[in-house]
């Protein structure tokens, strides 16, 4: 069985397409790039109109196959921008229409974790999901994946965007800041913001920038904003493998592939006799090959949606949904 997925929920417009024993036979992606500030929802929507169409047609080509072989449709329905999550909804809808396949919405956080696991060898793991617009600390337990810690503000990508933007980083400034962190060597104070299981980075922020304008280097900036964010992610994440038990932590999402951000993680997991597990990069940010993953999972459990079904939710929440293919 074969599962063609598209990906809208921001700034990357993906299509995927796998088969039923997890093989990715094509994963092509093209990204909004603002040519200044940050992502304007209806911008990013009228890119990814531009550029679906293009990318299913290619998607196909890399995999080898006619669009008739395709047996499932699968498409992002939330959580995201609006005008995006509608674009590659509209499309996966008229696509789905016109092969006659059946069509669903997938929950794009689920897709993160569920991409993870098939990839590696953990079985049931913590994920720790950290991208640019969501910040979550997720198990699976009875019946649904659980949300044990998130953010309360804004999403630790695009805390790491939004300072960049303030420091004349440019925008995706997490590689940046990355790179610079390296360079710095003075721990600046910053406000740890752990609130039970919960996290904020916006205060963070506020704080960094305050200490730019007291004089302090943007290099000793950019390293003192990873390692107190970092430490607070690694925090939430062993207390919830603590709760529950588990001895398993995967990382997904796009500020995962910090260098950084894995060792502390590592290192937490291997003081606990815990293992970490990370997919590959092109699968840590948003890609179709995840939803077409998910999508089959559901398929293949008796998951079945009308178009009614398929209406997109900006604030789908991960523990929103039944999952009945575990």
């Amino acid at each position: 069985m074969i599962c063609l997925g598209i990906e809208g929920t921001a700034h990357t417009c993906g299509v995927g397409i796998v088969d039923d024993k997890a093989n990715i036979l094509a994963n092509e992606l093209d990204m909004y790039r603002p040519e200044k500030g940050g992502i304007h929802p209806r911008e990013a929507a009228n890119h990814h109109s531009d550029v679906v169409v293009p990318l299913i047609k290619k998607a196909t080509e890399v995999a080898g196959i006619k669009p008739r072989d395709i047996d499932v449709i699968c498409f992002s329905q939330g959580p995201g921008l609006g005008p995006c999550l509608r674009t590659v909804a509209t499309a996966a809808r008229a696509l789905a229409i016109s092969l006659h396949k059946p069509l669903l919405g997938v929950n794009h956080c689920i897709a993160h974790l569920e991409i993870g696991v098939a990839r590696n060898e953990a079985t049931d793991p913590v994920l720790l999901y950290a991208s640019g617009g969501n910040t979550q600390v997720i198990s699976f337990t009875n019946g649904r994946y659980r949300i044990f810690g998130e953010t309360l503000d804004i999403g630790i990508g695009n805390m790491f965007d939004k300072l960049g933007r303030e420091l004349g980083l440019g925008y995706y400034a997490g590689p940046t800041i990355e790179k610079l962190a390296r360079e710095g060597d003075k721990l600046i104070d910053l406000p740890y913001s752990v609130k039970g299981m919960d996290l904020a980075f916006s205060g963070i922020m506020t704080a960094a920038l305050a200490h730019r304008a007291r004089g302090a280097r943007v290099e000793d900036i950019c390293f003192s904003v990873q390692e107190t964010c970092f430490a607070m992610l690694s925090e939430v994440t062993e207390r919830a493998m603590a709760h529950i038990e588990k001895k398993e932590v995967l990382l997904g999402g796009g500020v995962v592939q910090n260098k950084r951000l894995r060792g502390m993680v590592e290192t937490m997991a291997r003081d606990r006799g815990a293992s970490m597990f990370v997919p590959e990069p092109k699968l840590c940010t948003d890609n179709g090959a995840m939803i077409a993953w998910t999508g089959l999972l559901m398929h293949n459990a008796g998951v079945r949606m009308s178009v009614e079904d398929t209406k997109v939710d900006q604030r789908f929440r991960t523990d929103e949904v039944e999952v009945t293919w575990r």
